[in-house]
Formats: structure tokens, sequence, C-alpha cells
């Protein structure tokens, strides 16, 4: 076999069984090469499925080609893809045995991202070197249409702020330090869906019935000097998200002394909470709930109960170290929309983290009295 040859056919990627192959061909004697005709391999023009493409992007088009190769013992197969942009895949081998034509079906998928138009061609190297026609193919990648309003469609906007946006002064003391306002407005009566988020965590949610604007909001009683912000985010009937809230907590020590109590473990950061609720309303519109606070460690833990997203009552609860305890729970009469049915939340927001614990409970069957009801915070 000569050096130009055997490069070329290295050139191609063939497997070292293909260049034994074509080394032996060479060296067989003229009567040998007379009484073994060359075999006769045939490929077809690859079919692309898509061959036109049109519509989003990134999309994905398969291609297929039959190879037709003569078969007395053992074959193998070798080819690779053509592309049309001149860059050629890596060689495949398969193993064929028996006697008479085998059909090979070869395939490949691309994704496309863009647009295009080229071909495909599959270039068989053994036992006999044969390239296929090409097979052309294109895709046109359209950009999706915006969505068509309607007079049906609801406009929802939202805003929030934090206040105050800075506080600097003792964190171990009861109440909040930020509280969290958001307004909603929508241009018809509407149902709204929304959730609050605290530097990226969801710690409030809820459904609203919304005519012109709405308030909504929560408060943070941080254990810790820190600085964030909160969002106001709408979730139907249509998605929108208020501007971000930012807040900064400086906590001061005010104590004369630095001494601990030695029969307490300090609070720590890491310490994490969470919270477990339950719900239960009867036909004459009387709710009741109980909860519960798990703590990991030492702290003290703030919580709150709300109602279809406003505040009802709140509280705090100090822990000594690991453990559960109950917090006290809501006792009222539904009036008004909350008759309909709802949501009630207990939000715990403790040294290291916060948690929600939601429970929805049915519309009533009877009427409400008209006397609204209320509940002592704790």
């Amino acid at each position: 076999m000569s050096v130009g040859l055997a490069r070329r056919a290295a050139a191609f990627g063939a497997s070292a069984v293909v260049l034994a192959g074509l080394s032996a061909g060479l060296m067989s004697s003229p009567a040998q090469a007379a009484t073994k005709a060359a075999p006769k391999v045939s490929v077809s023009a690859p079919k692309a499925t898509p061959g036109d493409y049109e519509g989003s992007c990134p999309t994905k088009v398969n291609f297929s080609a039959q190879i037709k190769v003569p078969v007395k013992g053992k074959t193998e197969l070798a080819y690779r893809w053509l592309h049309g942009d001149g860059s050629k895949s890596k060689v495949s081998v398969i193993k064929l045995k028996g006697k008479g034509v085998k059909t090979v079906t070869v395939k490949q998928a691309i994704t496309f991202k863009e647009n295009v138009k080229g071909w495909e061609a599959v270039q068989v190297l053994g036992p006999k070197k044969v390239t296929s026609k090409k097979g052309y193919f294109s895709v046109s990648c359209k950009k999706p249409q915006d969505d068509v309003r309607t007079h049906l469609d609801v406009s929802v906007s939202a805003r929030a702020w934090a206040s105050p946006s800075s506080y600097a002064g003792r964190c171990d003391t009861y109440g909040d330090k930020i509280d969290f306002t958001g307004v909603i407005k929508t241009d018809r009566p509407s149902w709204v869906r929304y959730r609050w988020v605290l530097n990226g965590e969801v710690v409030d949610y809820g459904k609203i019935k919304v005519r012109d604007a709405r308030k909504v909001g929560f408060g943070i009683n941080p254990r810790h000097s820190q600085r964030g912000w909160a969002q106001l985010q709408v979730l139907s009937p249509d998605s929108t998200s208020s501007n971000r809230a930012y807040y900064k907590v400086w906590c001061k020590d005010e104590r004369k002394d630095d001494h601990r109590d030695d029969h307490k473990s300090p609070e720590a950061p890491d310490t994490k909470v969470s919270a477990s609720a339950s719900v239960t309303n009867s036909a004459s519109c009387a709710l009741t709930s109980t909860g519960s606070i798990t703590s990991t460690g030492a702290g003290k833990v703030r919580y709150q109960w709300s109602l279809n997203g406003t505040a009802v009552k709140s509280g705090e609860v100090s822990f000594d170290g690991k453990g559960t305890k109950s917090v006290d729970g809501l006792s009222l009469t539904l009036t008004g929309d909350a008759t309909k049915g709802g949501t009630v939340k207990l939000l715990v927001v403790g040294p290291g983290n916060s948690d929600v614990a939601s429970q929805s409970y049915a519309a009533c069957e009877t009427p409400a009295p008209s006397e609204s009801a209320s509940s002592s915070a704790a």
C-alpha cells in the first residue's frame, strides 16, 4: 500500500479494520481481482424530517439515509455524515454478516437555533467508497407573536415599600422592626393571587378581591443586623411584580453589661424554625385555627396569623433550645367575602429563617352575621 493512499484513507477516519481491507485488496493478484468483483455499494440521498421547517426555535431536524451493501460472510460498513458547512461527523462502523444485499438505515438529528438553508450527505468509506447525493433542507425561525390583549383582559400593577426602610436600635424587643406594604391595582374588579418574596424566599401569599386598589403586607423582626429587599409578585389574573423595597437593620445592644444568663443558650443565627397549622369552620361561619412552631435551637420567634392575605393576629414565643411550642390561634366569625372560602396562614420568622403554613377553608353554608368579628392580638 502506497504512503499517499494510506494517508488519504487515514484522513477519511476509517478504522484499522477498513485500512487493512484496503491494503489486502491492493496486494491481491490480478487473477484474484478478476475472480472477486468489487462489491457494489449504494447510498440514498438523506431525507430531512421536516424538510422545510417554519416555527419557533430551537428545533430538531432528523435525517435518515439507506445504505445497501452486498455481504458474503462478514463485512464492516464504515460511513460518516458530510455537512453543508464543510464539517464532517466521526466515522461509524457497523459489522454485518450473512449473505446477500443488506440494507442499513443510518440516522442523525441536529438542533438548529437560527435560520439555515443547507444539505446533508452520507459518505461510505468501506467496503467501498461512495458518496450519496445531497439532501437539502431549510429552517426558518419565527419569533412568537405577542399576545393580543382584548377588552376582557385585566390590567394589574403592584407597588411596594418598607416602613421604615432603615432601623437602628435594639433587636431583642417585641414587635416588627420593618413593615412591608404593597398596593395592588386593577382596572376592573378581580380576584388576585399574590405572594411576598423576601430576599429571594417566598414568605407569604394569598388571594384577595381587588376593586380598583387594595393593600397587602407583612412585617419582620430581625434578630441580627442585616440588609435586603422584599418584592410583591402578582401571579394572576396577570403576571407582574412590584419594585424591590430595600431595607436595612442595624442591631445595637443597649444593655449596660455583657453578662449572659448561664442558664439560657444564646440565640444562634443558624437556628431554623418551621410552622404547622390546622383550621376548622362551621356552617354558621365560625372559624378556629391552631398552630405550632418547631425550632432547632434557642431564640425568639415571631408569628403572624393572616386571613385571605390580611394580618389578623400576631405574637412571639421564646425557645431555650430545640423543641415545639403551640401558639394562640384564631377564633372568629367570618363576614363579607371571607364567607366564600379562603386561606388561613401562619407566618413564623426566626433567627435564621422564616416559614409559612397555609390551610384553606370552605365557604359557609348559612349567611354570616352582619357584625364583624375581631380577634385580640397575642
